[in-house]
């Protein structure tokens, strides 16, 4: 079958691989008719979350039909229509049985304190082979595949498999409540789902940060209120928008890969930047290798940390969904102590909320599928990786055509 196959950092290639097999009773083997490609695909390929195995499968986010099911799998038959949630859990844990099913003590094969398991990511997460495939091996398939009704589509489904459920846990974190100002900090797939996530959870307004044009112009559409932080310092803004008060809620949806102002008044100067590059070196413990205008780190590690503890209110609470790796150790933490600050963060627990946004998509209340920018075949997954990587217009996210 084909498939996308990390070789290393800037390395990426869709090669021939051998089809899965089942090897535990819970498996399931599923035939992908959708993947995609996501934010955190690029921390594989960039070398900001350093320690992928040669050889591993990318993807985490996938919909298929079931082929074949092992013994214990008996909840599901063949020609079943599923999402694949991102994350891996076995269902029966403590951890699962609260709903913390990215913290599941059984599935990472590292052991319960290992941390998350997930598709497609490096050996600390299990590793497991991805969805940006013909074919994948489904661990735990009895608790995880969640069947899709016939009537939503596999571009709805696909968002439901990381990106929409991690906008929501994101605006969970944050603790969204009826009324409150929001700040969204990213305006990619998962900023757009956090301000989407943030209005369904009652926000009264949601600002977002970003300095790319057509991603702004995105959230708008989305009806947040925008702020280019190549044309503007987003903290003065957002204190400006707010009388001077500050949001009442900060969700991050960038992580490690954040970029500084190229221009305007929010220009780090050449202290911020020493800093930034030591960050950044931290971060990537030395295993970046851009090629030219690809696969380039971001410039600016902790820049979201900074300005979301700067732009909450006093007493505001921030939710961090944006990836960030073990090897970074930066946060404004006297800030955040100083001005009675609660953080949240982590892994979203995909099994525990894609039923719930499944639903809103069944009912038609939302249609997730219009943050979809572009739809490729698998074949031509090393061009869409370079151009979402580049930012290019109109690459806000990629669904990829498994059988294509």
């Amino acid at each position: 079958m084909k498939a996308v196959v990390y070789h290393g950092s800037a390395d990426i290639r869709v090669e021939e691989v051998p089809e899965p097999k089942l090897t535990e009773p819970t498996d399931a083997i599923v035939r992908l008719t959708s993947s995609a490609v996501c934010g955190t695909d690029l921390h594989m390929v960039r070398g900001t979350m350093p320690g992928m195995r040669e050889g591993t499968i990318l993807g985490h986010e996938g919909v298929g039909i079931v082929e074949e099911v092992g013994q214990y799998v008996r909840n599901l038959r063949p020609g079943d229509r599923v999402i694949i949630p991102s994350t891996i859990a076995c269902g029966s844990c403590s951890y699962c049985r609260a709903g913390y099913y990215a913290q599941c003590d059984n599935a990472n094969p590292r052991g319960s304190r290992a941390g998350s398991a997930f598709f497609g990511g490096p050996e600390e997460t299990g590793p497991f082979d991805g969805l940006q495939a013909e074919y994948a091996r489904v661990p735990y398939a009895n608790v995880g595949l969640v069947p899709v009704p016939d009537s939503v589509s596999d571009d709805q489904a696909i968002m439901l498999s990381d990106i929409y459920p991690t906008g929501w846990f994101g605006a969970k974190l944050a603790e969204v409540t009826p009324g409150d100002t929001v700040a969204v900090f990213g305006a990619g797939p998962v900023g757009q789902f956090a301000v989407l996530s943030a209005f369904q959870q009652g926000a009264g307004r949601v600002l977002v940060v970003d300095g790319i044009v057509s991603r702004l112009a995105g959230a708008r559409a989305l009806h947040a209120e925008t702020v280019n932080f190549n044309e503007e310092d987003p903290v003065e803004t957002i204190l400006e928008m707010t009388r001077g008060v500050g949001v009442d809620r900060a969700i991050d949806a960038v992580g490690v890969d954040a970029q500084h102002p190229s221009a305007g008044p929010a220009v780090p100067d050449a202290e911020a930047d020493e800093t930034f590059a030591a960050e950044r070196d931290a971060a990537t413990a030395g295993g970046a290798h851009p090629d030219g205008d690809t696969w380039v780190p971001g410039d600016a590690p902790s820049q979201v940390t900074r300005w979301s503890a700067e732009a909450v209110a006093k007493a505001g609470s921030i939710g961090v969904v944006g990836l960030y790796p073990p090897t970074l150790n930066a946060y404004p933490i006297g800030v955040a102590l100083n001005r009675n600050l609660t953080i949240k963060l982590g892994i979203c627990h995909h099994r525990r909320y894609i039923p719930e946004l499944l639903a809103m998509v069944e009912a038609g209340t939302v249609d997730p599928a219009q943050v979809i920018t572009q739809h490729q075949p698998v074949s031509s997954a090393l061009d869409a990786y370079q151009a979402f990587d580049r930012r290019e217009t109109g690459w806000t996210k990629v669904v990829l055509d498994p059988a294509a």
